[in-house]
């Protein structure tokens, strides 16, 4: 029992990792004077719920394997649209 809770516990972490980096790269404005702040925020929570990511997928069942793949695919996509400042 503790292995499976490990288990849904990480994906769960992995899971509000990409939900939370997604909020904060809603408050990218390239045209903001604030953009290089929130830019390095959003960097470092990208790289925290990348990493989350490829934890649970260590442990991830065969149903949240697609689903983290596509979290992590999406984050990556997301990182690339913003030019560093």
């Amino acid at each position: 029992m503790p292995y499976y809770k490990d288990k849904q516990q990480a994906y769960q972490a992995a899971e509000q990792g990409y939900h939370h980096t997604i909020d904060v790269s809603k408050k990218l404005d390239s045209t903001s004077s604030e953009y290089g702040v929130y830019y390095s925020h959003f960097m470092t929570e990208n790289e925290k719920a990348c990493q989350q990511i490829e934890n649970a997928l260590e442990t991830a069942s065969e149903h949240q394997q697609p689903q983290l793949k596509n979290y992590l695919n999406e984050l990556q996509q997301l990182q690339n649209q913003f030019p560093k400042p």
